[in-house]
Parts: structure tokens; sequence; C-alpha cells
């Protein structure tokens, strides 16, 4: 029996939280539970949920006071800066840096793209790379992350021709798509989709404009896919807790 007297074991609590899918919320809330889940078996002292914002009040109804909130999303833009702090007012919360902006993510991206073309026989520096995006016509902070992801995979990748193409603004996929094909038709390329989960734009919009584009290269999955995503969110965790303003009392 616990002594009525015990000190209480803080035990953090995360609220792993995307976009989903308003037309069909289930799938991608299923799909955030399962990497809730993983992040969780990395973390036992903690308690690790998930909610989407598409489905109906559920992210209000798992957060706590003084909950770590970390968006699986790919930039702080529109719904990091004005959508969550919004669904969120009233609350004591701690409202982490994205996913899509973690700097150890360009790394895995880039050691996802050489075990692919690795696999396929190509040579990396050879293989040009399409970074598709969703881009955004509420302001710039998605196509900013999505450039300044680019140049760091450039950094990373010297010799390889690597540009983006966005969902909803200029250059369009398509278009990006279309360059590869005229000027270097000869070289493999790679579709990298710079998204955190794998919704209507990944299954269609982005097949279908590179299939618009003639595109003859492959699409990886999605980069909230990759296998050290769930060590990477716990990473980011840790390091938000052990900073400056978390309450762990």
């Amino acid at each position: 029996m616990t002594s009525p007297h015990a000190i209480p074991t803080y035990r953090p609590t995360a609220i792993i939280t995307a976009h989903g899918q308003p037309s069909e919320p289930a799938p991608q809330e299923r799909a955030l539970a399962e990497l809730a889940d993983a992040v969780a078996s990395l973390m036992p002292e903690w308690d690790i949920r998930s909610a989407t914002l598409a489905m109906s009040d559920r992210l209000e109804q798992v957060t706590p006071e003084g909950a770590l909130i970390y968006p699986f999303f790919m930039a702080n833009g529109w719904f990091t800066s004005s959508v969550l702090p919004r669904r969120l007012q009233g609350h004591n919360v701690h409202l982490l840096p994205p996913f899509g902006l973690d700097p150890s993510l360009p790394d895995l991206a880039c050691d996802a793209l050489a075990l692919a073309c690795a696999a396929r026989g190509w040579s990396l520096s050879q293989t040009r790379i399409l970074l598709a995006a969703h881009g955004s016509a509420r302001g710039p902070k998605a196509a900013e992350a999505a450039e300044t992801f680019a140049a760091a995979m450039r950094d990373r990748l010297p010799g390889t021709t690597l540009a983006a193409g966005y969902v909803e603004e200029d250059p369009r996929i398509a278009e990006t798509a279309r360059v590869f094909e005229d000027t270097t038709p000869a070289q493999p390329s790679l579709c990298l989709p710079f998204f955190a989960q794998a919704g209507e734009h990944v299954r269609d919009d982005i097949p279908d404009a590179l299939a618009d584009a003639g595109f003859g290269g492959d699409t990886l999955p999605v980069l909230g896919a990759l296998p050290q995503v769930p060590q990477l969110i716990a990473n980011a965790l840790n390091t938000a807790l052990s900073g400056p303003g978390i309450m762990r009392t």
C-alpha cells in the first residue's frame, strides 16, 4: 500500500499532434497513435499520447496541464503558430518546435536516400532528388522550411541535384519534375515527400503531378515514416524537459 504521505513521482506527459485527414480522420489518428506507442516504448517513464487536429476535440480531451506538445508538422506555419495555440487556449502547456525543423532530420533523410540508391544499384551523387513539399497559400513558412531542409541536404550531398516542388505554390511538383526530365533525362530520380504523414497529398496529389510530368523515378515514403523518427521525437522531448521553463516537481 502506498503511504498517504509519499511524495508523488513526476511523470511527464507529451502529446504528439498532427494535422490528420479531415475527410477521413480515423486512419491518420491510428497511424499517429502507433507512432506515439513507438515513442512510448523508448520512454517508459513518460506518458506519451497522440491527437490529430482532424479528430474533433480529441486534442483538448487528452491534454493535461503542464503537458509538452510535440507538433508532428513540417513547418512552423499556420497550424503550429495559430491553430494549435487557439485549440489549446487556457491550457498551461509547452509547445515544442515542429518535427520538420529538427536539426537531425536532414541526416536521417540523407541516410535514407543513400540506402534507397544502394538498393537500386544507383550512385547517390548521380541521382536527382525531387523534394515534394506542401507549400502554402497562407504564408511563406511552409516553403521556407522545405527550402531550408533542401539546403541542408545539399550541404550533405555535394554534387547531387536536389530541387523542391510544391503542392500549393510555385514551383509546382510537376514543374520541377519536368525540369528534371528535360535537362538530365538519363539520370535516375527519386521523389522524397517532405511530409510527416501520408495523407491525400501524398497518396493522390504527388503521384498525379509526377505522372503528369512524365517523371520516371521512384517515390520514397514520407519523412515521418523513417524508422528513426520515434527516437528523434524521444530525443526532442528529453531535451525539452531538461531545458528551462518546464516544471519537474
